[in-house]
C-alpha cells in the first residue's frame, strides 16, 4: 500500500478539457440509507479497526456504502469525466478501432452502443471504454489519442485508487474476517495480471416510448464480477440497489463520495458471508430524462490465477459459513469467472444476447442471476 500521495502529473496535450456536472434531481425519491466511511481516518490510532466495525455493520443490510476523503480532489475526478466525455464524442469508426474482444471474454477497450436487444426492437443504451492496469502485460494496447495524451494523469488516478483506496478497503474486510491484514491485498497486487480496470461509461438518454417498452428498467438487477466496484459520484439518479426485503431503492449522489459495492469474488471467497450486491439501472426522474448519464468507475478483481475457494476464517466457521470441502474441490479461478461472465451472453455474430431467463449458468455449474 502506498505510503504517500504524490502530486498528480498534469496533462500537456489537452489542457482545455473540463467537465461540469449536471444539477441533481429535485424529485423526492426513496433513497437507500447507506453508511459513509471517512477513510482519511484509516491511519489514525484505532482508525482502521473503527472503520472495520462500521463497515461490518453496513454490509449486514445492503452491501453498498459510501467512502469520502479518499485523497483525490473534485478537480481530479472531474478531469476523468472530461476525458471520458471526449472519448465518447469520437466518431464511431474511430472508436471501433479499439473494440474490446468481447466474444472471447476480453473487456478492455471499447464496447459499442446497442449490442444487446434488451426487449424486441429496443437495444442497450451503453457505451463503455475500459482501461486496464498500467503494467507490462498491457503495454502494447493501443488507445485513442485523448487517452494517450492524458496517460500520465489517468495512470496516477488509477494507481491512487488501487493503492490508496482499494488497498485500505481490502484491509478492512480482512479485519472483519479476523484474517491477517494482507490476506486479501496479497491477491490483489497491482503488478500482477488481473482484470482490474478504470471505466468510462455513457448511458444515452432514451425516448419516453422506449422507456415505456422497458418499464423504465435499463439494466436488469445483477451482481458485478470481481471483488469491489467503485462508482465516482455523478448526479444523474439512475442506480438502484435491492434491499433484503426485495425492494429497490435509489442511490443518492452524495457530494464528494465514491459509492462502493461488494461483488462476486468476495462472495465466493467468504462462502456467501459477504454478499455480492444486487443493483440495476433505471430511467432517471423526469427532470434528468433529457441528459446522458456519464460515469467513471473502477472495477477491482482478484489476480487471474486466484482460485475462488473460500478462505479459512474463524469468523466464517463461527457463523456457519465454513467451507464444505467436497464443493470447494471444484475450483474456478478469478480469471476464468470474469471471462466466462463476459462472453456468456455474446452470440456468434458478435451481438450480445438478450437476458431471457433470470438465471444463467456461467462456468462449472456456477450461475449468475438477474433480477426484475
Amino acid at each position: 500500500m502506498a505510503a504517500a500521495v504524490q502530486a498528480p502529473p498534469q496533462a500537456t496535450e489537452a489542457p482545455s478539457l473540463a467537465y461540469k456536472q449536471v444539477p441533481e434531481t429535485e424529485y423526492d425519491l426513496e433513497w437507500a440509507q447507506l453508511a459513509t466511511l471517512d477513510i482519511s481516518t484509516f491511519d489514525q490510532p484505532g482508525g482502521k479497526e473503527a472503520l472495520a466495525k462500521q463497515l461490518e455493520a453496513a454490509i449486514q443490510t445492503i452491501g453498498f456504502f459510501y467512502i469520502v476523503n479518499f485523497g483525490l480532489s473534485q478537480e481530479e475526478v472531474d478531469r476523468q469525466f472530461a476525458i471520458g466525455k471526449e472519448v465518447f464524442e469520437l466518431p464511431t469508426d474511430e472508436k471501433l478501432k479499439y473494440r474490446a474482444d468481447l466474444e472471447n471474454g476480453g473487456y478492455n477497450g471499447y464496447k459499442p452502443l446497442g449490442l444487446r436487444e434488451v426487449t424486441p426492437g429496443v437495444h442497450d443504451n451503453t457505451e463503455i471504454y475500459n482501461i486496464p492496469k498500467f503494467i507490462p502485460a498491457h503495454a502494447e494496447r493501443v488507445h485513442p489519442s485523448v487517452i494517450n495524451d492524458n496517460k500520465p494523469e489517468i495512470e496516477h488516478f488509477a494507481r491512487h485508487i488501487h493503492d490508496n483506496i482499494v488497498g485500505k478497503l481490502l484491509v478492512l474486510f480482512a479485519i472483519i474476517l479476523e484474517l491477517p491484514e494482507d490476506a486479501l491485498t496479497s491477491h490483489h497486487r497491482y503488478d500482477q495480471l488481473s482484470d482490474c480496470h478504470l471505466r468510462y461509461m455513457k448511458y444515452h438518454r432514451r425516448s419516453a416510448e422506449d422507456n415505456a417498452k422497458l418499464e423504465n428498467v435499463w439494466v436488469k438487477g445483477h451482481t458485478d464480477f470481481g471483488s469491489l466496484t467503485l462508482l465516482f459520484r455523478q448526479p444523474v439518479a439512475a442506480l438502484q440497489v435491492r434491499g433484503a426485503d426485495g425492494g429497490w431503492r435509489w442511490v443518492k449522489p452524495l457530494a464528494g463520495s465514491i459509492t462502493v459495492n461488494v461483488a462476486d469474488a468476495l462472495q465466493f471467497l467468504t462462502n456467501g458471508f459477504l454478499k455480492s450486491s444486487i443493483h440495476r439501472v433505471v430511467a432517471p426522474p423526469p427532470d434528468q430524462a433529457h441528459v446522458d448519464r456519464l460515469g467513471v468507475l473502477y472495477f477491482v478483481r482478484p489476480e487471474d490465477a486466484l482460485e475462488l475457494r473460500p478462505v479459512q476464517s474463524a469468523v466464517l466457521a463461527r457463523l456457519g459459513y465454513d467451507v464444505n470441502e467436497d464443493e470447494a474441490a471444484v475450483g474456478i479461478t478469478a480469471g476464468e469467472w470474469v471471462k466466462a461472465r463476459v462472453k456468456g451472453n455474446i452470440g456468434k455474430d458478435g451481438k450480445r444476447l438478450p437476458l431471457n431467463g433470470l438465471e444463467q449458468e456461467v462456468i462449472k455449474g456456477k450461475s449468475a442471476k438477474y433480477y426484475d
